[in-house]
């Protein structure tokens, strides 16, 4: 690091017989003395075993990805590989990263839903919205300002899963709304415990979904969505638990004003849901 730098890193790793540690410190600059010099303790996880061998191949690879470690209000304060940011164990130890959901509207002002495939590790074969994923640990993804590096993230992975031509959804076309911070869990041994950040886009876009990522998509409207909620209720489909939050919650509103979405734009505030 430079020594001028207060940014976050990932201190030590080691080996504790089958079991991994992980040791995250926050490094400061003393000025005084000219030196850097280790901060305080952050986090300290035991990484669990658990076995992957039956999952997916292609989902099994994005688990090495390396996601922002950030405290509850948002600050970084490390990062981890996907696979640690969603195992149930750390998260009871009070690990929480960044993440996105991207809600999509169709100049009819219908909604792009997306169906998870059956090859996801947490919440497969969930109805949730357009796109959610991970800001990763990068210098693109880990700019702040005015969220780039997060829009930067929706931008890539609206290509990955839904096969959207980067040229047709700039960072610019991504509207920053506000975030939510949830916790649930898939099954005994994943979940999520995220900051959220809420991305709305407008336009009519190519579709060329990745069957790996995605079983099903359609565009809804406000009626179709109330009446897929129904057959949530009635236990007919299944909802990621953020999706099922943010509707019963903020969706409607907001999509009763997409021409009018200033009023609801908090980038100070982090709901607790």
């Amino acid at each position: 690091m430079k020594p001028d730098s207060t940014e976050p890193y990932t201190g030590i790793t080691r080996t504790k017989g089958e079991k991994m540690e992980r040791m995250f410190f926050f490094e400061e600059y003393n000025g005084t003395k000219g030196k850097c010099v280790l901060g305080h303790l952050r986090h300290f996880v035991t990484m669990p075993e658990v076995n992957i061998n039956h999952l997916d191949k292609q989902q099994v690879q994005l688990l090495a990805e390396m996601c922002i470690l950030i405290d509850e209000n948002d600050n970084k304060i490390g990062a981890d590989t996907k696979k640690n940011c969603h195992l149930n164990e750390n998260i009871e130890k009070g690990l929480l990263h960044r993440a996105f959901s991207v809600f999509l509207f169709n100049t009819e002002n219908k909604l792009l839903l997306q169906q998870r495939s059956d090859a996801k590790i947490t919440f497969p074969g969930c109805f949730t919205n357009t796109c959610c994923s991970h800001p990763l640990n990068n210098p693109g993804e880990l700019e702040e300002n005015e969220a780039i590096g997060v829009r930067r993230a929706a931008q890539r992975r609206l290509k990955a899963e839904l096969g959207i031509p980067l040229e047709e959804v700039s960072p610019a076309e991504i509207d920053y709304i506000t975030r939510i911070h949830y916790k649930a869990q898939s099954d005994s041994i994943w979940g999520e415990n995220e900051i959220d950040y809420i991305l709305f886009v407008r336009k009519n876009v190519t579709l060329n979904p990745d069957p790996n990522e995605i079983k099903s998509y359609c565009y809804v409207s406000k009626e179709e969505l109330r009446e897929l909620m129904r057959k949530a209720a009635r236990g007919d489909v299944k909802l990621t638990p953020w999706f099922k939050i943010i509707v019963e919650t903020f969706l409607f509103k907001w999509w009763d004003n997409l021409n009018h979405l200033s009023q609801f734009i908090d980038h100070e505030k982090i709901h607790r849901m």
